[in-house]
């Protein structure tokens, strides 16, 4: 059965599934009309929400432009992480974006994954995630399709946030952990959350 995360909360993969090395994140969303960062929107035909992953290294720092994977780049070199592509409008049931990780192919030199989601052109189409409503991360066994946890996140909290830190998959020794994060951010495009982890924190 999966563990409904609370913000904040972490579990261990490892004690949770046993033996789990290969999981699919799902990411869902739906956008609702009307309200917004301007408060004018009536339609958001071209709400597009971009699901990335930033690979961090100790210190939880970016070093590497190959270790963001995202719409542009939608395979880690190492085989590792596989984005399975973007949905431009998150209409449908279910996941919008899926990222596939194997969890035992992952460099020793990235000890965490960052599951983020932003807001293209947010500033230029006036959306914010004010506009978007039952968003979740969901983490799934893919060897059995099994769930292993799912974090559904408030929308109410996030009026004028443009960008979403949703979960971390992080390595201590050899656990995996998940910890539900659900953190907005107000950043124009992927460039600037990516710049969180670049300098000091």
């Amino acid at each position: 059965m999966a563990i409904n995360l609370q913000k904040g909360q972490r579990i261990s993969l490892t004690k949770e599934s046993p033996g789990l090395t290969q999981v699919m994140c799902g990411l869902g969303w739906d956008v609702q009309q009307g309200g917004g960062l301007f408060g004018l929107f009536k339609n958001t035909p071209d709400f597009d929400l971009d699901a990335s992953i930033i690979c961090l290294s100790q210190g939880d720092r970016f070093v590497n432009k190959q270790d963001l994977v995202y719409y542009a780049n939608l395979r880690h070199a190492s085989g590792a992480i596989v984005h399975l592509g973007d949905n431009l409008t998150g209409e449908g049931q279910g996941d919008d974006e899926q990222i596939l990780v194997n969890l035992a192919k992952i460099p020793n030199s990235i000890v965490k994954l960052v599951f983020t989601v932003n807001i293209y052109k947010c500033r230029e189409r006036k959306q914010d995630f004010g506009q978007v409503k039952n968003a979740f991360v969901r983490l799934v066994n893919s060897k059995n399709q099994q769930e292993v946890a799912r974090y559904n996140l408030s929308g109410s909290e996030y009026q004028g946030m443009t960008g979403l830190i949703l979960a971390e998959l992080e390595r201590r020794e050899q656990d995996w952990g998940m910890t539900a994060v659900g953190k907005g951010i107000n950043v124009d495009g992927l460039g600037e959350l990516v710049a969180l982890y670049q300098r000091s924190r």
